[in-house]
């Protein structure tokens, strides 16, 4: 007994005095996405894999998110140290009372939208009503309604589950899609696109920002060099997987396949090709990462009238990126 623990403290002392000193000082942090590996979070796992964390000072640790993971509750207990969250959810999150900040707005543009098929007589906003549309639950039925709302439809709301596969099967008329997710499935589907209607809410000043990078505010403001180090670097992950969008793919392929989900090449660029659409201004490959004070400001207006917060942070208390 004695034998092994000279052994095990021995190479622990190897270990140790190996790392080289840049390696010692890289400041250890923890990210979770909120969903599985996809082209959605690229740029995160890029970061990973091409040293730009580590570039930034980081040793960053990815945590898979997914369908049984909550990313608000374990960066509350400090299970996580960064997260991505819709907006919509981090402003909800601290009506709660989870002090959360953003430390930088990835995404955006919404890639939320409804789809109808031309043959259903579907061509414009006023043609929905007295259809039936699935909707996603939750945060996901804000923009819709507010659409309905700004138009004055009557419709029929059936629950949506992740398949569009009642869509496809004509019982129900509009769907909802992300359009980097959902609308490329229906178009593998066998549609073609001038068959199909497509209501983007931004086109509709209905713009709900998506994907954001979150901390604690406790923590932010611990070390808010650390947070902003992160925030940077991600940006930079990001701007190289729009530059070399295919070894960008392997990458993400390889995390899709160790966590054995199905990967299709030619789903993945077409993800990662909206969400730098969705990202960027569409002159360069470099995303901004700025949060509009317009943006927050309608988004927490749209949440107070609906009900779901009865206060929201100051702009400049919620929001804490550096560009």
């Amino acid at each position: 007994m004695k034998s092994k623990i000279f052994l095990c403290v021995s190479a622990l002392f190897f270990v140790t005095v190996s790392l080289s000193p840049a390696e010692t000082t890289l400041k250890k942090a923890s990210f979770m996405p909120q969903w599985l590996p996809q082209s959605q979070f690229a740029g995160y796992y890029v970061a990973y894999e091409k040293g730009i964390y580590k570039k930034y000072g980081l040793d960053i640790t990815i945590i898979q998110g997914g369908p049984d993971t909550r990313p608000v509750q374990m960066l509350e207990e400090g299970d996580v140290d960064f997260v991505t969250l819709w907006l919509s959810t981090a402003i909800r999150e601290n009506d709660r009372g989870r002090k959360i900040v953003s430390i930088a707005q990835v995404i955006q543009k919404s890639a939320l939208m409804l789809i109808a098929k031309k043959s259903s007589g579907i061509f414009k906003p006023g043609d929905i009503n007295d259809k039936k549309v699935s909707l996603w639950d939750d945060i996901f039925q804000i923009q819709p309604r507010e659409f309905f709302k700004k138009f004055r439809l009557d419709v029929t709301i059936v629950p949506q589950s992740y398949s569009v596969n009642l869509f496809l099967r004509d019982g129900v008329d509009v769907a909802s899609a992300m359009w980097y997710n959902e609308y490329h499935t229906i178009l593998n589907c066998g549609y073609e696109p001038d068959e199909l209607t497509t209501f983007f809410y931004y086109d509709y000043g209905l713009n709900f920002p998506e994907d954001g990078i979150y901390a604690r505010e406790d923590y932010f403001e611990e070390d808010p060099e650390l947070c902003r180090s992160f925030a940077e670097a991600s940006l930079e992950g990001w701007e190289y997987a729009f530059e070399h969008p295919e070894e960008a793919l392997d990458i993400i392929i390889k995390y899709m396949e160790a966590a054995h989900i199905p990967a299709n090449r030619v789903h993945q660029r077409w993800m990662l090709e909206r969400i730098k659409d969705l990202m960027t201004d569409g002159s360069s490959a470099k995303p901004s990462g700025k949060l509009s004070e317009n943006d927050y400001t309608y988004v927490s207006d749209c949440l107070k009238q609906s009900g779901l917060v009865d206060c929201v942070p100051g702009f400049s208390d919620f929001y804490r990126g550096a560009r």
